[in-house]
């Protein structure tokens, strides 16, 4: 960590040059002698990226901005405040603080946070911008090893949040004891000195497979936003012993949350599939992820098309559906599809062809307010043409 990017005139000039093209600023020779161009470039590059995604930081004077890779594995706002809005107590420890931002968020539900971070400078990051952020009930612990120093503090947490990573990035398919900190081997020492945990994962992370690493689970929470899947979180309560709730929350201005238990889902017995009706459903992401297939049929009263597509059809309209609403406009079998339409929205679910695909095929281009659906229906190939309602 620099300190003299937080002068003030390094700090007017990373403000005045805040649309420029970090690029060439890299590029160009540093105005500043103890502050280089790349120095420079990083820092306009990480405040630009905060706008939209923590706009409390990007409008807040002397942060500190982390590499770009620091900033990526950062929470967003929105999501920071959803998860401090499931927990309240006296103290909290986050064992992989990183940038910060949810410990800033969880600082105002409890008497004490303690920042645990091993990465040197960004636990210095982070401590510099609980003072810009006037966070005084912040402390920061920098450890190589989070586990060992939890290990060694005397007394007991309200709750332990934790968020590990995959050791190897490229696997799609990983269990919790593939990331680091490894939680499972190290589960009796987290419930041993906390009421609660708090598990951030990524959304990759499969559910079931987690639940059978981890115990007393209570719920398991999928977050999207703006139908992106952006993190599951596992909540831990040492005192529950019965199945967990899976609660799919698409937050928004007003988060809308649909739950369900996994076993109620398996046992759901629906009355068959259908052709499309006047109305589409199509699931925000988060509600597919959870895997509440049938429980969302039976809940909002739908029908689904068939057993692999994940769409659902009515004749009558629910605008409390979490997830795209359509009006159906035409159903056209696939083997009679002309190429007369040549700007859609291209969509395809359980269809044997991919949108890129499908594009190239009819020569479609992206855009207008046209959808079609590429898709199965009562074993059929079909092509559902509809406008969107919500």
């Amino acid at each position: 960590m620099n300190g003299a990017i937080l002068n003030k005139e390094v700090q007017d000039f990373i403000r005045e040059k805040q649309d420029e093209n970090p690029s060439l600023i890299a590029l160009a020779k540093s105005p500043f002698p103890d502050v280089t161009s790349r120095e420079l470039a990083e820092q306009i590059d990480s405040r630009k990226r905060c706008e939209r995604k923590l706009p409390l930081w990007f409008n807040t004077p002397e942060i500190y901005y982390p590499p770009k890779l620091g900033l990526e594995q950062a929470s967003s706002e929105q999501t920071a405040l959803f998860k401090a809005s499931l927990v309240t107590g006296k103290t909290m420890i986050d064992l992989t603080g990183g940038f910060g931002v949810d410990d800033y968020y969880f600082s105002k539900k409890f008497e004490k946070v303690i920042h645990c971070e091993r990465n040197e400078e960004l636990s210095a990051i982070a401590k510099h911008n609980a003072v810009a952020l006037k966070a005084d009930n912040l402390e920061f612990i920098n450890s190589a090893n989070s586990l060992e120093r939890f290990s060694q503090i005397n007394g007991r947490f309200d709750v332990v949040y934790i968020d590990p990573s995959r050791r190897v990035k490229s696997q799609k398919v990983f269990k919790l004891a593939d990331c680091e900190p490894d939680v499972p081997s190290n589960f009796d020492l987290l419930l041993d000195k906390s009421e609660k945990i708090i598990i951030k994962t990524s959304p990759l992370l499969d559910i079931q497979a987690g639940l059978k690493e981890l115990r007393h689970v209570s719920q398991v929470y999928v977050i999207s936003i703006k139908n992106d899947c952006k993190e599951l979180l596992w909540i831990i309560d040492k005192t529950f012993n019965k199945e967990a709730e899976i609660i799919a929350v698409a937050l928004a201005d007003t988060p809308n949350s649909f739950s369900f238990h996994i076993s109620k889902e398996k046992a759901a017995i629906l009355s068959g599939y259908t052709k499309p009706g006047d109305y589409l459903y199509d699931p925000d992401v988060a509600l597919l992820k959870a895997g509440a297939f049938k429980s969302i049929a039976i809940h909002y009263q739908l029908q689904k098309l068939d057993q692999h597509t994940h769409i659902y059809t009515s004749n009558k309209l629910d605008e409390t559906f979490i997830g795209r609403i359509f009006k159906v406009e035409e159903v056209i079998d696939y083997k009679n599809f002309t190429k007369s339409v040549t700007r859609a929205n291209v969509i395809a679910r359980n269809f044997p062809a991919s949108v890129d695909e499908l594009k190239k095929k009819f020569r479609i281009t992206d855009g207008g307010s046209e959808y079609l659906y590429f898709t199965t229906a009562q074993s059929r190939h079909v092509i559902i043409r509809a406008s969107r309602i919500k």
